[in-house]
C-alpha cells in the first residue's frame, strides 16, 4: 500500500466504520477523493483531502456554520484534520442535475435561491473567519485567463503592458460590487455542487457540498453562480425570473445597483473559470473542461455588453477577439487517459475549484 493507502486503514480501523468496505465513489475538480462506505453504523463518505494539496479545516467550519444557520451540509462522523480525513454523510445519488432532468426545473431553481435567501437574511451568515474577495483578490482570479487561457490558444505571455490594461479596466469597474451588501459566499454554488434532499423540508431540500473557499463577497455572487453556470444553459425566462424571486425578498435593494454589481461580478467569475478550464486541462492533465470554455465565453460577452463594463469590453475588443474566444485543442490522447480514468473511479462531480 501507498503510505496514504496506510493512513486511510489506520484512519478507519480506528473508528466505527472499521468493518466497511470502501468503493470509489466521486472526484472533482481538486486533489479530493470521496469513497461510498457500506457495512457501517449508517451510510457514509469517506473524504480523503491530502495534505498539503488541501486542507479540511474550512471545510469542517464553513459546514459547521451553515448547519447553525438552518441549512442542508453534510454532518462530520469522525475526523483526522490533520491527515485530512473525514467520515461525512452520505447524501445518496439525487444530484440536483439528475433532479433537474426529471423534475420541475423552475421549482429546483427556486428552491436553490431560496437558499441563497435565506443565507443572506441570517444575521450570522458572516459571522465567521473568512477570507474577503476583496479587489486584490478579484483581479489575482480575473487574471487567470491571461496567465493560462492566453497562452493555451497560442497568444504567448500577456504583455506587461497588456496586462496593466487589463487590471486597469477591472479597476475602473469593480466598484459597481458595491452596489449590494456583501455576505457569506459559498462562492462553488451551482448544481454539481447541490444534492437534492426532497425527504427534508424548505431550504434543507438543497444539500450543500463545495464549500471550503466562501468569503465575504457580494451577495450576487452566488446568484450568479447559479443562474449563469459553465455546465448548461440556463432559459433567459428562467433566469429573469430567479433574479425577480431574489429581488422580492429584499424590496429595499435598488434594482439597477444590483444588476450592476450581477453584472461585473459574473464577468469577474467568468474570467476566472475560463483561467481555471485552460488550467486544469494544460497543468491538471483534466481536458474534460475544455467542452465548456466556449459557453463560459458567451456568458463573458452578455456581462460585457451590459452598461458600466465598456472599459473592460474594449481590452478584450483589442486583445482577445471573437476568433479567439474559444476552448484549446486537446490532445485526442490526453482526452483518452482521462476518459479512462473517469471509467476507473465512479461517479464524477464536475467541481469548480
Amino acid at each position: 500500500m501507498t503510505p496514504r493507502e496506510t493512513a486511510i486503514e489506520l484512519f478507519l480501523s480506528a473508528g466505527a466504520w472499521k468493518a466497511a468496505q470502501r468503493r470509489p465513489f466521486a472526484h472533482d475538480a481538486s486533489f479530493r477523493r470521496y469513497f461510498r462506505l457500506t457495512g457501517g453504523p449508517k451510510a457514509a463518505l469517506l473524504m480523503d483531502a491530502p495534505p498539503p494539496q488541501e486542507d479540511v479545516r474550512p471545510w469542517c467550519k464553513i459546514g459547521r456554520h451553515l448547519e447553525s444557520l438552518g441549512l442542508s451540509a453534510p454532518a462530520i462522523y469522525e475526523e483526522d484534520e490533520a491527515r485530512g480525513l473525514l467520515v461525512i454523510e452520505d447524501y445518496g445519488d439525487e444530484t440536483f442535475p439528475l433532479a433537474l432532468k426529471h423534475g420541475d426545473s423552475a421549482a429546483l431553481y427556486a428552491a436553490a435561491v431560496d437558499t441563497l435567501i435565506a443565507l443572506h437574511r441570517a444575521p450570522q451568515a458572516i459571522a465567521v473567519d473568512v477570507p474577503d474577495y476583496d479587489e486584490r483578490t478579484l483581479l489575482e482570479k480575473a487574471s487567470l485567463l491571461l496567465d493560462w487561457f492566453i497562452p493555451a490558444i497560442g497568444g504567448g505571455v500577456v504583455s506587461a503592458e497588456a496586462r496593466a490594461d487589463y487590471e486597469a479596466a477591472w479597476r475602473g469597474i469593480l466598484p459597481l460590487r458595491k452596489g449590494v451588501p456583501e455576505t457569506l459566499a459559498l462562492r462553488d454554488f451551482f448544481p454539481e455542487n447541490i444534492m437534492w434532499l426532497p425527504a427534508r423540508l424548505g431550504v434543507r431540500r438543497c444539500g450543500l457540498l463545495d464549500f471550503q473557499d466562501a468569503s465575504r463577497a457580494p451577495v450576487v455572487y452566488d446568484l450568479v453562480s447559479l443562474l449563469e453556470d459553465a455546465r448548461r444553459d440556463v432559459p433567459e425566462k428562467l433566469r429573469a425570473a430567479m433574479i425577480e424571486r431574489y429581488l422580492a425578498a429584499f424590496p429595499r435593494q435598488n434594482h439597477t445597483d444590483f444588476m450592476a454589481a450581477a453584472a461585473v461580478m459574473a464577468a469577474q467569475r467568468h474570467a476566472r473559470v475560463i483561467g481555471v478550464f485552460a488550467r486544469l486541462w494544460k497543468r491538471d492533465g483534466k481536458p474534460r473542461y475544455l467542452a465548456h470554455i466556449s459557453r463560459v465565453w458567451g456568458l463573458l460577452e452578455r456581462s460585457l455588453a451590459q452598461p458600466g463594463l465598456t472599459p473592460l469590453k474594449r481590452w478584450f475588443d483589442v486583445h482577445v477577439p471573437a476568433a479567439l474566444r474559444r476552448a484549446p485543442e486537446a490532445a485526442p490522447l490526453a482526452q483518452e487517459r482521462e476518459l479512462t480514468a473517469m471509467g476507473a473511479s465512479g461517479a464524477l462531480r464536475l467541481a469548480e475549484p
